[in-house]
């Protein structure tokens, strides 16, 4: 799968690279043909389009680097760093395209359209439409941001271009010359894309939660087991696209022996890495009491006390034994003062409970 991801990736990179240059190409000439600062602009913007395809590529064949000792997990966060200087590229041809827009402004150029030049903006028009959707759809099926955003800049970029030739007959017929202030336009959204990508690329690389659905089915596979009676405290690592590695708490019967604890844990193991493709690097265990009938009662009146706070989201791995009592409580991220809850409600059930030793750990909203 790895392998022909990358080289769907890469062919696919290929295809951008030769679309975009041919596309710069036309366009640039149009524009200095025609003095229309707005075509020149746009032909930047296929350039760094290029540029980002060709960016894509290398980080690709790096990210294909097999671990070595200094990196265990491998190479493929390196398709975030190689988006990151995609970003960094599409910002600088944002700034350079609006600083030109703006000498223009100030000194305008009358522009001079003819109908081949009118003709081949149309073309590439036509063809930014075909190559988005084609990147865009590919994307998708190899799971590919890089390529899913390049496609979906290759359809903006369409409009874009469809603006020029708006502008092309406002000025044909009312001889108002627009040009310019919408190469300046042309030069924000740059940027603004630029922007937007350097922000998600980095929010990736700090780590972001992780798929809702993904972390969902995961905790549905491992608590399919008859003996699992909840699986809790999923984390999920993106080392690259197709390298996930997981850890998860569950909840056994204090009845299982650790003979059997480890045949199930290598048994989940192989079941999600098998339909989910995530490594459950570590698997960690919370006993269940089966044998105190006091246990039950008390779990759930602790239950009712702690979900009574809004910003409370569950509380689990509850175990009791003789006056010892531990367990975790999820406060929510969105808490305005979250170790104030916490502090509150461990006073209320040491209150209702002060015979008894508490353990209780503030846990965090990792997963869904």
């Amino acid at each position: 799968m790895g392998t022909d991801r990358n080289k769907t990736i890469i062919r696919t990179s290929i295809i951008g690279i030769i679309a975009n240059v041919f596309l710069a190409a036309f366009k640039a000439a149009v524009g200095l043909l025609s003095h229309s600062v707005a075509v020149v602009m746009d032909a930047v913007n296929n350039l760094s389009d290029a540029l980002s395809s060709l960016i894509t590529i290398i980080g690709t064949k790096l990210s294909q680097k097999a671990p070595d000792k200094k990196h265990p997990l491998g190479y493929g966060r390196i398709e975030y760093l190689s988006a990151t200087v995609i970003s960094v590229i599409v910002l600088y041809a944002g700034v350079t395209s609006f600083v030109e827009s703006v000498k223009s402004i100030i000194n305008p150029q009358t522009p001079d359209y003819s109908t081949v030049a009118l003709i081949i903006i149309a073309v590439a028009v036509l063809v930014k439409i075909a190559l988005g959707s084609f990147v865009k759809r590919t994307g998708k099926r190899v799971s590919s941001d890089a390529l899913v955003a390049s496609g979906s800049d290759a359809l903006f970029d369409s409009i874009i271009s469809a603006s020029t030739l708006v502008a092309a007959a406002i000025y044909l017929i009312f001889h108002i010359s627009l040009e310019a202030w919408l190469g300046a336009v042309i030069s924000a959204v740059i940027i603004k894309s630029g922007f937007e990508m350097l922000r998600d690329t980095i929010s990736e690389i700090l780590g972001e939660r992780i798929d809702s659905e993904l972390s969902k089915a995961v905790k549905e596979t491992i608590a399919a087991f008859p003996e699992v009676r909840g699986a809790y405290d999923l984390v999920i690592h993106n080392y690259g696209p197709e390298q996930l590695i997981g850890s998860v708490h569950i909840e056994l019967p204090d009845t299982m022996t650790v003979e059997e604890t480890d045949i199930l844990e290598r048994e989940i193991t192989q079941k999600v890495y098998d339909e989910h493709g995530v490594i459950m690097a570590g698997i960690s265990v919370y006993a269940l009491n089966t044998k105190d009938a006091e246990a039950a009662a008390m779990e759930s009146n602790i239950r009712e006390i702690a979900l009574s706070y809004p910003e409370v989201l569950q509380i689990h791995g509850f175990y009791l034994k003789g006056k010892a009592v531990r367990f975790d409580m999820i406060v929510d991220f969105a808490a305005k003062d979250r170790t104030g809850v916490y502090n509150e409600i461990c006073e209320k059930i040491k209150n209702a409970y002060p015979e008894h030793d508490f353990s209780i750990i503030l846990d965090s909203d990792i997963s869904d």
